[in-house]
């Protein structure tokens, strides 16, 4: 399967960039995976509803042409459902004997992602409750996307 990771901004942190190519290179036992970073809009300090609103209008079209034909796409909202590790692994495996040969994981700028592109989703996803610094979000899908892997796999890294 090919794994497309969509991600409005680019990461900064070198730890950060060190954790996703570690999981890349683990993945890679697994999957082809491929990360797309589209170019955030840059907003005011303190952004209107309305400036807000067209900025994940711009995001969300950059990010619709990037879709490919027959994927399977999930998008990283707050609204979306919670899943433990294993329930992750049999809805990616599912998608995968569903037909789709590409799962794409759409994660948005900080300000979260147009309702079109939501619309134009599969499946919705929330890594938590809780808040979380939004860059780490693409170190954590990565690391539950391999973490899924292992599970399917019968691996020993999932406790």
């Amino acid at each position: 399967m090919n794994i497309i990771l969509l991600c409005v901004g680019k990461l900064k942190e070198n730890y950060l960039k060190e954790a996703c190519k570690e999981y890349e290179k683990r993945l890679s036992a697994f999957c082809r995976i491929t990360v797309e970073e589209i170019e955030a809009e840059r907003l005011s300090e303190n952004p209107s509803e309305a400036e807000t609103a067209l900025a994940l209008e711009k995001e969300g079209q950059r990010l619709l042409k990037k879709l490919p034909a027959n994927a399977c796409v999930y998008t990283l909202c707050i609204e979306g459902a919670r899943k433990n590790s294993k329930e992750f692994a049999l809805e990616l495996e599912k998608s995968a004997i569903d037909g789709f040969g590409t799962a794409v994981f759409i994660i948005g700028s900080s300000y979260g992602l147009s309702e079109q592109v939501k619309k134009a989703s599969n499946r919705r996803l929330s890594m938590s409750e809780m808040t979380f610094p939004h860059q780490l979000a693409r170190v954590m899908l990565m690391e539950q996307i391999y973490r899924a892997y292992t599970i399917i796999n019968n691996r020993r890294y999932h406790k």
